[in-house]
Protein backbone atom coordinates (compact mmCIF):
# COMPACT_ATOMS: atom_id res chain seq x y z
CA UNK A 1 0.00 0.00 0.00
CA UNK A 2 1.22 3.46 -0.90
CA UNK A 3 2.15 5.47 2.12
CA UNK A 4 2.19 9.12 1.25
CA UNK A 5 3.31 10.57 4.28
CA UNK A 6 6.63 8.67 4.63
CA UNK A 7 6.92 9.28 0.85
CA UNK A 8 6.38 12.87 1.53
CA UNK A 9 8.80 12.89 4.19
CA UNK A 10 11.52 11.34 2.18
CA UNK A 11 11.09 13.48 -0.40
CA UNK A 12 12.89 16.94 -1.00
CA UNK A 13 11.03 20.12 -1.44
CA UNK A 14 13.36 20.45 -4.62
CA UNK A 15 12.04 17.22 -5.75
CA UNK A 16 7.98 17.98 -5.05
CA UNK A 17 8.94 21.46 -6.67
CA UNK A 18 10.03 19.53 -10.01
CA UNK A 19 6.90 17.13 -9.45
CA UNK A 20 4.36 20.29 -9.17
CA UNK A 21 6.18 22.23 -12.49
CA UNK A 22 6.24 18.62 -13.84
CA UNK A 23 2.09 18.78 -13.51
CA UNK A 24 1.51 22.28 -14.10
CA UNK A 25 3.18 22.15 -17.48
CA UNK A 26 1.68 18.86 -18.83
CA UNK A 27 -1.96 20.30 -17.49
CA UNK A 28 -1.40 24.24 -18.85
CA UNK A 29 -2.05 23.00 -22.15
CA UNK A 30 -5.59 22.40 -23.20
CA UNK A 31 -4.77 20.08 -26.11
CA UNK A 32 -2.45 17.76 -23.29
CA UNK A 33 -5.94 18.27 -20.71
CA UNK A 34 -8.04 17.22 -23.31
CA UNK A 35 -5.70 14.14 -23.87
CA UNK A 36 -5.50 13.73 -20.03
CA UNK A 37 -9.01 13.43 -19.50
CA UNK A 38 -9.44 11.18 -22.35
CA UNK A 39 -6.84 8.60 -20.54
CA UNK A 40 -8.49 9.03 -17.05
CA UNK A 41 -11.61 6.80 -18.71
CA UNK A 42 -8.80 4.12 -19.88
CA UNK A 43 -5.75 3.76 -22.21
CA UNK A 44 -5.64 4.79 -25.93
CA UNK A 45 -3.59 4.28 -29.36
CA UNK A 46 -2.84 7.72 -30.64
CA UNK A 47 -4.52 7.44 -34.04
CA UNK A 48 -7.89 6.77 -32.04
CA UNK A 49 -6.57 10.00 -30.18
CA UNK A 50 -6.50 12.12 -32.91
CA UNK A 51 -9.73 10.75 -34.30
CA UNK A 52 -11.77 11.40 -31.29
CA UNK A 53 -10.65 14.52 -30.48
CA UNK A 54 -10.18 15.81 -34.28
CA UNK A 55 -6.63 16.07 -34.04
CA UNK A 56 -3.68 15.36 -36.60
CA UNK A 57 -1.73 12.05 -35.31
CA UNK A 58 1.25 14.03 -35.39
CA UNK A 59 0.17 16.90 -32.63
CA UNK A 60 -1.13 14.23 -30.55
CA UNK A 61 1.86 12.26 -30.86
CA UNK A 62 4.00 15.45 -29.76
CA UNK A 63 1.43 16.04 -26.69
CA UNK A 64 1.23 12.44 -25.67
CA UNK A 65 5.62 12.60 -25.57
CA UNK A 66 5.17 15.67 -23.45
CA UNK A 67 2.94 13.52 -21.11
CA UNK A 68 5.03 10.86 -21.42
CA UNK A 69 8.78 12.97 -20.49
CA UNK A 70 6.48 14.73 -17.54
CA UNK A 71 5.94 10.78 -16.20
CA UNK A 72 2.30 11.28 -16.16
CA UNK A 73 1.20 8.80 -19.10
CA UNK A 74 3.13 5.27 -19.96
CA UNK A 75 4.13 4.47 -23.76
CA UNK A 76 3.54 0.29 -23.77
CA UNK A 77 4.46 -1.15 -27.62
CA UNK A 78 1.93 -3.68 -28.58
CA UNK A 79 3.96 -5.26 -31.70
CA UNK A 80 3.92 -2.34 -33.94
CA UNK A 81 1.73 -0.28 -32.15
CA UNK A 82 2.26 1.86 -28.89
CA UNK A 83 -1.05 1.87 -26.23
CA UNK A 84 -0.97 5.10 -23.55
CA UNK A 85 -2.26 5.08 -20.93
CA UNK A 86 -2.13 7.04 -16.87
CA UNK A 87 1.20 5.64 -15.29
CA UNK A 88 -0.78 4.46 -12.68
CA UNK A 89 -3.97 4.29 -10.68
CA UNK A 90 -2.80 6.57 -7.98
CA UNK A 91 -2.43 9.40 -10.43
CA UNK A 92 -5.67 8.57 -11.77
CA UNK A 93 -7.70 8.44 -8.27
CA UNK A 94 -5.52 12.00 -8.15
CA UNK A 95 -6.42 13.53 -11.09
CA UNK A 96 -9.89 13.18 -10.88
CA UNK A 97 -9.89 14.19 -6.92
CA UNK A 98 -8.01 17.69 -8.50
CA UNK A 99 -10.51 17.92 -10.71
CA UNK A 100 -13.46 17.25 -8.74
CA UNK A 101 -12.21 18.83 -5.67
CA UNK A 102 -11.56 22.74 -7.70
CA UNK A 103 -14.70 22.01 -9.68
CA UNK A 104 -16.25 21.84 -5.87
CA UNK A 105 -14.56 24.97 -4.60
CA UNK A 106 -16.01 27.12 -7.41
CA UNK A 107 -17.74 26.01 -10.10
CA UNK A 108 -18.07 29.85 -10.91
CA UNK A 109 -14.57 30.92 -11.64
CA UNK A 110 -14.03 31.98 -14.86
CA UNK A 111 -11.36 30.33 -17.01
CA UNK A 112 -8.40 32.96 -17.34
CA UNK A 113 -7.66 31.81 -21.07
CA UNK A 114 -9.69 34.21 -23.24
CA UNK A 115 -8.97 31.27 -26.29
CA UNK A 116 -10.44 28.82 -24.39
CA UNK A 117 -13.58 27.09 -25.90
CA UNK A 118 -13.90 24.30 -23.39
CA UNK A 119 -14.86 26.25 -20.58
CA UNK A 120 -17.04 28.55 -22.35
CA UNK A 121 -15.62 32.20 -21.75
CA UNK A 122 -13.61 32.58 -24.80
CA UNK A 123 -16.40 30.82 -26.66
Amino acid sequence: MLNIEADRGARSRSERLDVMQRLGRAMADSTRSRILLTLLDGPAYPSDLAHDLGLSRSNVSNHLACLRDCGIVLAVSEGRQTRYEMAGGHLTQALLALVDITLDADESAPCLDPECSDCGVGA
